[in-house]
């Protein structure tokens, strides 16, 4: 059982690859990479993603997979889209909205931990479910919230910070729903690290039988566990929506994968027992930047998706080297190295 630390430093290996490709576009890019705005930008279109990956990486960190929370986005975003819109409900479809995300994921729960079906299974077919009422019940129609940025809802939870007319135009563009997400992520950084429900989801990662024998209520830790992503992916709903001005049947397909990948790049094993949520955060930056930085420094669009893959898993092969040694011994005998740096011996 581990979180993801290398020398002391909670997922330093991919802060590094981070480092090295923000390095990289800046050098190749700077008209882009060097201002501020890119980076502003990336603050009011991270969030979503940072939410529903750092609750992913509870989930996987337990073991567990989810594959129903663009669902979840598309149900909990029409829940407070036609609040919003069509009843002036303001914070009471904020609610509703949230409320629709944690009850999708207690659902969820009771399906894996009391029906005893396999994650998997029970979050394929609820995203389909659920995909399906979104789609029902809206008719396939978008809503567009126009004035949605004169209400308290907008202002408070996705509004721009205001720092005056004095300062620089780039820092009052900086969006609200960042700082939320940042104090979320750094909550659950505490939860995972410093809590008990922390503890129990890497515990059952390792083993759900060793995890009942010690005397974690393994059904109940699993239950609250899909409740928390339900509720982040309906609050991902919520900012994206409001950032938008505009609710679509679609919205939340485009996530599926990107969090995955976010999660098992910043060094969450995909087998359970080990997670990171500083890790998953700079995932989610990687892959926030990644396609920006690649098109920027003058890539074309077929060229963009064989590299990104590419940088996906030198980061992915890089994490692993460094934080686990036996690994890291094991690609050095492949290659006919020995622990230093001399050529191994051959048997006698």
């Amino acid at each position: 059982m581990g979180r993801g630390t290398a020398g002391g430093i909670e997922g330093l290996p991919i802060i590094l690859v981070f480092l090295c490709l923000l390095g990289l576009f800046m050098y190749t890019a700077p008209s882009v990479f060097l201002s501020p705005f890119i980076y502003t930008t990336f603050l009011s279109t991270l969030p979503p993603l940072v939410l529903l990956a750092v609750g992913l990486t509870y989930v996987i960190g337990a073991g567990e997979i989810d594959l129903s929370f663009p669902a979840i986005i598309a149900f909990s975003g029409f829940v407070f889209a036609v609040l919003f819109k069509e009843y002036q409900l303001g914070w009471i479809a904020v609610i509703a909205a949230l409320a629709a995300g944690l009850l999708v994921g207690f659902v969820n729960g009771l399906l894996i931990a009391k029906v005893g079906l396999p994650s998997f299974i029970a979050t394929l077919g609820t995203q389909f479910f659920w995909a399906g009422m979104a789609t029902v019940l809206s008719g396939g129609k978008s809503y567009a919230l126009r004035g949605a940025e004169d209400s308290s809802v907008w202002q408070v939870l996705v509004g721009r910070l205001d720092f005056g007319a004095g300062a620089p135009l780039w820092l009052n563009q900086i969006s609200l729903q960042a700082v939320w997400t940042a104090l979320i992520a750094a909550f659950l950084w505490l939860v995972l690290n410093r809590h008990r429900f922390g503890e129990h989801v890497l515990f059952i990662g390792d083993s759900n039988a060793v995890s009942r024998v010690v005397g974690i209520d393994v059904d109940r830790e699993k239950i609250k566990l899909f409740t928390l992503m339900g509720g982040l992916a309906g609050l991902a709903a919520i900012f994206l929506t409001l950032e938008n001005k505009n609710f679509f049947g679609n919205q939340g397909q485009g996530y599926l994968l990107t969090a995955i990948a976010s999660v098992l790049i910043g060094g969450t094993s995909i087998f359970g027992g080990r997670a990171t949520v500083i890790g998953t955060v700079f995932g989610c930056f990687i892959i926030g930047m990644l396609e920006a930085g690649l098109v920027a420094s003058g890539l074309t669009g077929a060229w963009v998706r064989t590299v990104q893959g590419l940088i996906f898993l030198i980061a992915i092969i890089f994490y692993l080297t460094v934080e686990e040694p036996h690994r890291r011994a094991a690609l050095m005998a492949r290659f006919g190295f020995r622990r230093g740096f001399g050529r191994a011996k051959p048997a006698e």
